[in-house]
């Protein structure tokens, strides 16, 4: 990981961190190998919708190559070991690496799927090998945590307006007009505020910058990719993990990651103001007020960004995990069928709690499970 300017981040230690973002920043093991499985399945996978989206009753034997979102990294990690106890023939390797990332190497078929904070942008639409069909599975929600290092402050609040001068670099010092304005009787220091932002190519960077499109509107001048041109004095780091470790090694700085590795690396976060006008801290609740009121697309793409609720918190994004419907073999469609309906089960959902994300709203994840049926050989 590394910073542009003059400082470096220090790597975060601690077992709990190691453990949840482990793969975070690499997605080496996902892309060096065939995606497809070596051995068969015993026999084709059942639609997991029987058993209220859990894996196939039917034992899957192979492996499963994955890369991508780094916000999906910690939910994998803890999937993957409970698919196992369910699936023991089955490895599946996720690297994490970025959405982009993992989209390339779903281009490349170097992957089976693709985890990604973000749709298909328009400008990757003729990557897609021709006749593919690609197949969107939200599989969580989650809360884009603002992790701050300010020594002294806490509980700091901001708004849409503030954090687009911050990161468009109008906003420079702690003690700016409009911040004190937003934190009455805080004690802000005059130091000047350190953006730090995702060097490679981010579901999370394309959500935050959505956000701050819908909810700041005009003032926000940068657009919304998952990547951004951020004035050259912001910090750049390269995936969730790398982002929260130079907030935490960097005096006045400021960032955007994932709620459950903002608390993984101990971070202050802000609440921020949503749309009804309340400040809201990052939580699996505030996401799942505000994913609750959303109603998809037939293709199960959506946004939760500044999603109307006092509750909601305005800094909610999604992740899917993108397969292509029609699979090489039989058995790399079984295997597919067998985790994703894993990750959309009442097991593998009941996951996302204990590490800060959120569950998919009842309905949204019923639509998913029955989507697997789309998935088929040639």
């Amino acid at each position: 990981m590394q910073l542009r300017g003059s400082k470096q981040a220090a790597v975060v230690g601690g077992a709990v961190v190691a453990a949840l973002t482990i793969a975070a920043c690499s997605s080496s093991s996902s892309s060096s190998s065939s995606s497809s499985s070596s051995a068969p399945a015993s026999s084709a996978a059942s639609s997991p919708a029987a058993s209220g989206g859990s894996s196939s009753s039917a034992a899957v034997s192979g492996t499963i190559n994955a890369s991508g979102s780094t916000f999906q990294t910690n939910f994998q990690q803890a999937a993957i070991s409970g698919f196992k106890t369910v699936q023991p023939g089955v490895t599946v390797n996720y690297g994490g690496g970025g959405s982009g990332a993992g989209r390339t190497a779903l281009y490349s078929g170097t992957v089976l799927f693709a985890g990604s904070d973000s749709t298909i942008p328009a400008s990757e639409a003729s990557k897609v090998p021709a006749g593919k069909t690609v197949l969107y599975f939200p599989v969580q929600i989650g809360p884009i945590a603002i992790a701050y290092n300010v020594s002294g402050v806490s509980n700091l609040k901001l708004d849409a307006a503030t954090l687009a001068g911050i990161f468009q670099g109008t906003i420079t010092t702690w003690n700016d007009a409009a911040i004190k304005a937003l934190n009455p009787g805080v004690s802000l220091p005059s130091s000047t505020i350190n953006p730090v932002v995702r060097a490679d190519s981010s579901g999370t960077t394309a959500n935050f910058s959505k956000y701050l499109m819908t909810a700041a509107g005009s003032a926000w001048k940068l657009g919304s990719a998952s990547t951004i041109s951020f004035p050259k004095t912001a910090h750049s780091a390269t995936g969730g993990s790398g982002l929260a470790a130079a907030v935490k090694a960097t005096a006045g700085s400021i960032g955007y990651v994932d709620n459950s590795t903002a608390t993984a690396s101990g971070l202050s976060t802000a609440s921020i103001k949503n749309s009804a006008g309340d400040f809201v801290a990052p939580s699996t609740a505030g996401a799942t007020a505000a994913a609750s009121q959303v109603t998809p697309k037939a293709d199960l793409t959506f946004s939760t960004v500044d999603e109307p609720g006092a509750t909601s918190y305005p800094i909610t994004y999604q992740s899917w995990d993108l397969v292509y419907a029609q699979q090489p073999n039989a058995n790399d469609a079984a295997l597919l069928k067998a985790y994703i309906g894993y990750l959309l089960s009442s097991q593998g959902q009941a996951l996302l709690a204990p590490i800060g994300l959120a569950p998919l709203p009842a309905s949204i994840d019923s639509a998913a499970v029955a989507q697997l049926s789309k998935i088929t050989s040639a």
